[in-house]
């Protein structure tokens, strides 16, 4: 690919806001790698529950991510974050997980450890980055920054479709209102309300704003590959 150094898009937004299924599509389109943030968080939140900790203890939690065995790999298309070899696919999604997380998202030293993890994750090449603080926290350097985001309503249906009971009004408010890395758009991005755009329509705005970045930068555009 031209312009070889490697980019983040970053695509930030609150739970259910679309961030995971127009990554990965985004990502297809343009032939690049995906990491959910999210499901890393989701992955410590399993291994509380896995190895019994108490998920409202932040001192054991820390505890716990300072000492878990892990390991960052590219594989079918994404960077994911392995526990003793292992990748939690369907265990991180389960109301379980979700009620769990929330908590352990809160750890300022579980946040601080993800930070480093996460930016270590450029190493496999130009990603497709979605998660709740990759443009103002993570990866802030980056000039592609979106914030995704539905109403409330469409939201908790794309919830009630996966099969996940999650309150999304009070997550919202918990992520908003930390004291580490609130859940805010970030200086720079680009706000897409996709309430009642098609996956498809929000890619193809996006891959716009993309472009239009580069070549103000005079940087060769993004093409889709598939």
């Amino acid at each position: 690919m031209p312009n070889s150094k490697p980019f983040v898009i970053a695509i930030d937004g609150p739970s259910a806001s679309g961030k995971g299924v127009t990554s990965r599509r985004l990502a297809a389109m343009l032939g690049l790698l995906t990491v959910d943030t999210g499901a890393m968080y989701r992955t410590l939140a399993w291994h509380c529950l896995r190895m019994k900790v108490d998920v409202n203890d932040d001192k054991k939690v820390a505890a716990l991510c300072r000492k878990w065995k892990t390991k960052l790999v590219a594989e079918e298309g994404q960077v994911r974050l392995l526990v003793d070899g292992y990748f939690p696919a369907k265990e991180i999604r389960t109301s379980e997980a979700s009620a769990a997380v929330a908590h352990v998202a809160q750890v300022r030293a579980v946040r601080d450890w993800m930070k480093v993890k996460q930016r270590e994750c450029i190493q496999f090449g130009s990603l497709v980055m979605e998660g709740r603080d990759i443009g103002s926290n993570i990866f802030p350097e980056t000039d592609y920054k979106f914030f995704l985001d539905a109403s409330p309503e469409v939201r908790k249906l794309r919830r009630e479709r996966e099969g996940v009971k999650e309150d999304v009004h009070a997550r919202d408010k918990r992520d908003s209102s930390r004291a580490h890395s609130p859940l805010m758009p970030s200086l720079g991005a680009m706000i897409v309300d996709n309430s009642h755009h098609t996956v498809q329509e929000t890619c193809d705005l996006m891959l716009a704003e993309i472009n239009r970045r580069r070549h103000a930068n005079r940087l060769v555009p993004l093409k889709p590959v598939a």
